[in-house]
């Protein structure tokens, strides 16, 4: 199985919005764009992609113009294990790519590389997971980490 985990792009003060209702700020576009450009060659064909119900994340999918599904169980502030369970790690097979937020994301990452706490994802970056074997001979692998100010295509 393959596992990508995409932060959401920078994204606007909260304001007078509720935390869901924040919107992607001009420069968050752009990374949205410019990591969708260097997301949607690599992505297999069939990658299953699941989407917090958050504003900033749902703008930051768009422009990889795949189809997703939102879920509850990848919005702000749950655990790394709701975001794992939702994906299906690591008994799913295939590609599935979590669009969501810190500091979970972070956690996921974290938990993944056998580390303790969380590891800083920056906004807008995504970082790619494959498991390599099975049983007890499984492995967690770091395939890629890109931030969008250095994708290219």
């Amino acid at each position: 199985m393959e596992l990508i985990l995409w932060r959401h792009a920078e994204a606007e003060d909260k304001g007078h919005k509720s935390d869901l209702e924040r919107d992607l700020t001009k420069h968050g576009r752009k990374q949205a764009e410019r990591m969708a450009q260097w997301l949607k060659p690599r992505l297999p064909e069939k990658c299953r992609v699941i989407v917090s119900p958050s504003n900033r994340t749902l703008q930051t999918v768009e422009p990889l113009g795949v189809e997703f599904a939102v879920d509850d169980r990848v919005a702000p502030d749950v655990s790394s294990q709701s975001v794992l369970e939702a994906a299906g790690w690591p008994r799913a097979g295939g590609t599935v790519m979590v669009v969501g937020h810190q500091p979970t994301l972070g956690e996921v990452a974290a938990q993944l590389l056998g580390a303790d706490g969380g590891v800083a994802m920056p906004k807008g970056a995504a970082w790619w997971f494959a498991t390599k074997g099975e049983g007890r001979n499984a492995e967690t692998v770091l395939v890629a980490v890109m931030k969008p100010d250095l994708a290219r295509e």
